[in-house]
């Protein structure tokens, strides 16, 4: 049965349709919520209409690809901003799908579940999974069996970074350290328990593998931190092939994740799974309980 997730996050608008394991549908829509956050601590009324017109288009899409249901998901955006509840109305209005604002945990739980999706590890081995988002941060470490049984999370993500620190065309060293200080203040207190293995998902862990390869060590991120403090952005789309929208803010996704890995204490995967795997996975599980109860 295909089934449709919209995620809007702090950078990005994404759908996903999918039906079981398979991949039909993915579309995406930048739009900067989390920068207008950061800015004003709302979000203005014309970015709140431009989110619901986006998502509006987004449903529309999923149900052309088939999909039998489809939910809207809003993450920081909908936790940070004063006015997240008009933000929410307003989805819902335009979209005509039901909507809802995940919780930090939440968040992290879901992004743990997608992240193993298909994923053939032991039932018992500890991971960690790593998901940096525009506007918030998460760490979710469990097992496959149990599901994440320990999740935080911080208010503090590659677009809000960038706006705070990281404005600079390239940053360069001073800002890059002002950076590195701001996220270890955020971690202040985190203390995750042992994991086996790490996981990273998200679109930073993915725009990285261009610098890192497809497994982020704490020496791979050191040396795309050192790339990232000099290199302009127009030759990381030339040079590097990163995209052009996701190199604004690379800077502050690797900073962040260089912290997230040192804490956690294990080289990360990059996983292509995540948030919206997990909560197709999720309303799959639903819709089956409802119709055997």
């Amino acid at each position: 049965m295909p089934l449709g997730v919209v995620d809007v996050g702090a950078n990005t608008v994404r759908l996903l349709v999918k039906a079981g394991d398979n991949v039909i549908h993915r579309r995406r829509a930048m739009l900067g919520l989390g920068q207008a956050v950061e800015l004003f601590g709302e979000i203005p009324g014309e970015k709140v209409d431009e989110a619901a017109w986006t998502v509006a288009a987004f449903v529309i899409d999923a149900r052309a690809h088939g999909a039998e249901r489809v939910e809207v998901l809003v993450t920081s955006p909908g936790r940070q901003a004063t006015n997240g509840d008009a933000l929410i109305e307003r989805l819902a209005e335009i979209s005509g799908a039901p909507v809802r604002v995940l919780s930090s945990e939440e968040e992290g739980q879901l992004g743990f579940q997608g992240a193993l999706n298909a994923l053939r590890v032991p039932p018992r081995e500890t991971l960690a999974v790593v998901d940096v988002g525009g506007g918030s941060a998460q760490i979710a470490i469990g097992t496959k069996r149990d599901g994440a049984t320990w999740v935080r999370s911080i208010d503090l993500g590659s677009m809000r970074l960038t706006s705070r620190l990281l404005q600079g065309n390239p940053p360069g060293r001073e800002a890059m350290e002002a950076a590195r200080r701001e996220v270890r203040a955020a971690l202040i207190g985190i203390e995750p328990p042992f994991a086996e293995e790490g996981l990273a998902v998200g679109g930073s862990a993915r725009a990285l593998r261009e610098l890192t390869g497809p497994t982020l060590t704490a020496e791979a991120l050191r040396r795309a931190e050192s790339i990232l403090t000099y290199t302009p952005h127009d030759q990381l789309v030339e040079v590097w092939n990163i995209e052009e929208d996701r190199v604004p803010t690379i800077a502050a996704g690797t900073v962040i994740l260089s912290a997230l890995q040192e804490i956690v204490n294990v080289p990360l995967r990059v996983r292509r799974g995540g948030l919206r795997d997990g909560a197709l996975a999720e309303l799959e599980q639903r819709i089956r309980a409802a119709r055997a109860a």
